[in-house]
């Protein structure tokens, strides 16, 4: 019987290093021209970089608050617009045929008013007085006596209420009491006084 025959492990044989070629000269001249060619990345990475930095800022910087809402100016309260009063009416001088009525005693004279010896801030508080109460009452004609005058030396001097009562009787608030107004007949006071009509009152109707 054969034995068996003993195998001796096997050595592995180790292959030495190789060695790094050396460039040669006209190698490294061609490496040298390729490397100055070639440009570095700088820039770019540089862009990423500030690209990369804004998005950062982006999201890290809080947002900023609204503006509040500016608040509107408050309104100006409504004016109340009172209505006007209404224009007060010309004076409208008596009618021939009205002035020979009254002469003639067609047409009654309702009340009489003689201002003779008042002062004026008396007569014209006298003649507002009158007229008002005229008014009131539904009066039509009114005869207001002013007098003619006083002569001195041959000539006739006018009296002061001569004068003022009519241009009393043009002012606003006796238009609102006067239709218009007239030289009375010679048989009433001629040129010393005057045939007033009255203006009618105004009804106030209430719904």
């Amino acid at each position: 019987m054969k034995r068996p025959t003993r195998t001796e492990p096997a050595t592995e044989s180790l292959a030495p290093p190789r060695r790094r070629r050396a460039l040669s000269a006209e190698e490294r001249a061609l490496w040298d021209s390729v490397a100055k060619q070639t440009k570095p990345l700088r820039k770019k990475s540089r862009l990423l970089k500030a690209h990369a930095a804004a998005a950062d800022h982006e999201t890290v910087a809080p947002a900023k608050a609204a503006a509040p809402p500016k608040s509107k100016p408050a309104a100006s309260p409504a004016k109340v617009s009172h209505p006007a009063p209404p224009p007060v009416p010309k004076l409208v001088p008596l009618g021939r045929r009205e002035r020979s009525q009254l002469s003639r005693g067609r047409k009654d004279i309702e009340a009489r008013l003689d201002l003779h010896g008042m002062t004026q801030d008396h007569a014209h508080g006298a003649l507002l007085s009158f007229l008002q109460r005229a008014n009131a009452h539904g009066m039509s004609f009114v005869l207001v006596i002013t007098g003619k005058g006083r002569t001195s030396g041959g000539t006739t001097e006018r009296g002061v209420l001569r004068r003022q009562v009519p241009q009393w009787l043009a002012l606003p608030e006796f238009r609102a009491l006067v239709v218009g107004f007239e030289e009375a007949h010679i048989g009433h006071g001629g040129e010393g006084a005057l045939y007033v009509r009255v203006r009618r009152r105004t009804r106030i109707e209430f719904s």
